[in-house]
């Protein structure tokens, strides 16, 4: 007779299911990687490090979260996925062990104007419920409350057929939070006359200085031949009828110059050809002028609230829907806990956690009627992080891109913690990033490289970081460097004077800002860098004079057919140089122009719609993705094509174009730029959208370096760089000064505030509690002093 197995024998033996144990990767190939193979531990922490283009977010994020996106995807009905972003299946043979993957990116937020802080999280609809419970008067349900929904009053007949057919009278109401006067959006646009025309000048004398309306075309015929005023006479001295039919009139039919036409006043005109029209899609001189004519001032009737009177009158203990709004989060969060109403305990205790998560991640000094577009990566990602930090979510791998992004050395002891706490709930928590502070704290190191672009796409250590140390690789080489200070600065040519400054959270503060040397502002996030650098400063006496040129991470305007060959200008001397050695006209050479694809128009893919479900884009079967016609690639430049030399990453364009025959001094100008801001691996026709934000930013540096701009203004511009990089950073910025430009750069590297010349610290807190000036001088001094957060931090870094 058989025995059963004894209980103990069971429990003893591993159970299957708890053998996969690691995420495996085989014979990944997305963009540079090379056929790579890896084990990654489930449960813990992996930092993936290497320098900018070695291939981490291709695998991590390309390969790893973009499969388990999809296939989770694929468990909804065709119809749902319509509704979701197209993700093809990523380049790998084997991948197995995934589980549901939550990309936490630095992707800016939508910049509509209704959208904010509050209702990007959970903490506006909480409010709303709140109010409209314990809000005195009672003015009806959470909608009411609501700054995007209007109120709506309808009443009509309805019939009911039952047995015999009677009509009855229905009214219908919502009662909503929107200001009527600017629709929820808390500023009105306002039209500058005195960018439409020019009062003193008549119109036969050009007075309309609307783009189109010059000269004698028909925009201009218009005004001049609709006999409603005398075109002689200054449109100072208009009549109050001339000028309403000149600005104001409604579409009226009439022959002008013997053709049936519409008149209509300028203002509607302009509004419906350009106001009206998505401020992107417009030509660059359009958009500038817009940008120019439409000036937005706080609404009148809602006083910014974006709330209607109702809702602005509905208070708690004597605190309105839109005065919580517009507290600082963290006093928000300390009036919250001062309500004792048992009738809607739970909830509170909800918001009250939802508040304590945004203070605890460092953000406790915005406030929930910031608009969601004027974040900055790092702070929308943290805002992100939010929904996921009381999550009761377990064995899901969280993926994390550069999370130290914008933050001080102090706080990022404080993400630290907040990651290791996701992991300890038995979560993988993948993290790219290049601070050594954060690398420290791994389980796991994944180094990928040992180069960018095509010199990249390889593991060159998985292990430990302590492992990583010792390994000759350039990560590990660099993991424990740490900047000196220097010996001698520079003493400044000048000064750039700010005075009064009271921009958001800053306390009208005073501050020079020198001239002639490497000027590094930092303070904890929040303390009011950024709108010292980019609100005050471009705004003083002298800023104009002095060339001050403002070089942010925020997203390059093209479509999906601007690369950096066209946005640096390098194809224009490329294109000329093909043709000049085939004796062919350039716009061959242009996938935008005569020398495209005809089948793909060069957009070197096919975009299906495929109605319901999500479109998708294959690669051009006439063209293999090349963007050209055929006949084109036959003409050579030094033995290459064109799509070939787009193909180059800028390093290889450098050698290329420097000597032989294809020698461009142009060309080699430009990319020598490119090279000196650390974009050597970059191909030259890389879609600018799938730049990272310190891509983007040095881009933009390599283009503007050919300018006359005396003052650079710089954002984090250490975002993405690898610690070897930084030393090639550091080279480009004394390379500026000694050039004769004046450098500032917010940032919280230390190895930048080290090599600075002169440092403004800002604090000593964040939002209400920063705004002030708490050090100005050398680095030297800062660390001997120590009296700042950034001090302490600076002189633990340098050893002193």
């Amino acid at each position: 007779m058989s025995m059963a197995p004894s209980t103990e024998t069971q429990a003893s033996a591993p159970h299957i299911a708890d053998s996969h144990e690691v995420i495996r990767v085989h014979g990944a190939r997305e963009n540079n990687l090379k056929d790579v193979s890896i084990e990654i531990p489930k449960r813990r922490l992996t930092v993936f490090t290497g320098v900018s283009g070695s291939g981490k977010s291709s695998l991590v994020f390309n390969t790893i979260a973009a499969e388990s996106q999809r296939l989770i995807n694929e468990t909804y009905s065709a119809f749902i996925q319509g509704f979701m972003p197209t993700l093809a299946r990523p380049e790998v043979d084997v991948l197995e062990g995934l589980t549901t993957a939550i990309v936490v990116d630095q992707q800016r937020m939508g910049a509509d104007p209704r959208s904010t802080v509050g209702t990007a999280t959970d903490a506006n609809a909480m409010l709303r419920i709140l109010f409209s419970r314990l809000g005195t008067p009672h003015i009806g349900p959470p909608s009411a409350y609501a700054f995007n929904v209007p109120s709506v009053r309808a009443s009509g007949a309805m019939t009911v057929e039952r047995g015999t057919a009677t009509a009855k009278k229905v009214t219908y109401s919502r009662t909503g939070g929107m200001c009527p006067r600017c629709e929820g959006r808390g500023a009105v646009s306002d039209i500058d006359l005195a960018q439409l025309f020019d009062d003193s000048k008549s119109l036969a004398e050009g007075a309309i200085t609307v783009p189109g309306y010059k000269g004698g075309g028909w925009n201009s015929r218009l005004y001049l031949e609709s006999g409603f005023f005398d075109p002689e006479k200054p449109i100072r001295r208009f009549t109050k009828r001339e000028l309403h039919d000149f600005l104001h009139r409604e579409p009226t039919r009439m022959k002008i110059a013997g053709i049936n036409m519409t008149y209509e006043g300028l203002i509607p005109r302009v509004q419906k050809s350009m106001l009206s029209k998505d401020k992107e899609a417009l030509q660059p001189h359009i958009r500038e002028f817009v940008d120019r004519a439409v000036t937005f001032t706080t609404c009148p009737e809602c006083d910014g609230t974006r709330l209607s009177e109702g809702a602005r009158a509905s208070k708690i203990e004597g605190i309105s829907i839109g005065d919580a709004c517009a507290m600082q989060i963290s006093d928000l969060a300390a009036w919250i806990r001062g309500l004792d109403e048992p009738l809607v305990a739970p909830l509170l205790t909800t918001l009250q956690h939802s508040l304590d998560s945004f203070v605890e991640i460092g953000l406790g000094y915005l406030s929930l009627d910031r608009p969601a577009g004027t974040l900055s990566g790092g702070e929308a990602q943290r805002v992100k992080m939010i929904r996921h930090l009381g999550s009761s979510l377990t064995d899901t791998t969280y993926v994390f891109d550069e999370p130290t992004t914008g933050l001080h050395p102090h706080d990022i002891q404080r993400m630290n913690e907040l990651l290791l706490r996701l992991r300890d709930k038995g979560n993988t928590v993948l993290v790219v990033e290049h601070k050594p502070e954060m690398i420290a704290i791994a389980d796991h190191v994944v180094d990928l490289g040992p180069g960018a672009g095509t010199g990249g796409g390889s593991v060159c250590f998985e292990g430990t970081v302590e492992g990583l140390r010792s390994a000759d690789t350039l990560t590990g080489r660099h993991l424990d460097d740490r900047a000196a200070l220097k010996k001698t600065v520079r003493k400044p040519t000048g000064a750039l004077e700010v005075r009064g400054a009271t921009e958001h959270n800053l306390r009208d503060i005073d501050v020079d800002i020198p001239l002639g040397v490497l000027v590094v502002v930092t303070g904890v996030a929040g303390s009011g860098k950024s709108s010292l650098v980019h609100g005050a400063l471009p705004r003083q006496q002298g800023a104009a004079d002095a060339g001050v040129v403002s070089v942010d991470q925020s997203a390059i305007r093209g479509s999906r057919r601007s690369n950096p060959a066209t946005y640096t200008g390098l194809l224009d001397p490329i294109r000329k140089a093909f043709a000049k050695i085939n004796g062919v006209k350039p716009a061959l050479f242009s996938a935008n122009s005569e020398g495209a694809c005809l089948n793909c128009n060069g957009a070197g893919v096919i975009y299906t719609d495929l109605a319901m479900m999500a479109g998708v884009a294959t690669p051009c079967e006439e063209c293999e993705g090349k963007r050209f016609q055929a006949s084109v690639l036959e003409y050579r430049l030094g033995g290459r094509d064109i799509s070939e030399v787009l193909a180059m990453s800028v390093t290889e364009a450098e050698e290329f174009f420097g000597a032989g025959e294809a020698r461009t001094p142009a060309a080699h100008r430009i990319l020598g730029r490119l090279a000196d801001v650390g974009l050597g691996y970059l191909s030259l026709g890389q879609p600018l959208t799938t730049l990272s934000g310190g891509e983007r930013q040095r881009l933009k540096l390599a283009t503007h370096m050919a300018e006359k701009g005396g003052v650079y203004v710089l954002d984090e511009p250490t975002v993405g760089l690898h610690l070897a990089d930084v030393d090639h950073l550091l080279g480009l910025l004394d390379r500026l000064v000694d050039s004769g430009k004046s450098v500032v750069v917010v940032e919280h590297h230390q190895a930048v505030m080290a090599h600075a010349d002169w440092i403004i610290d800002l604090g000593p807190g964040a939002g209400h509690d920063g705004g002030r000036i708490v050090f100005e001088g050398t680095p030297a001094d800062l660390v001997t002093t120590r009296a700042t957060l950034t001090g302490e931090h600076l002189a633990a870094y340098v050893g002193s």
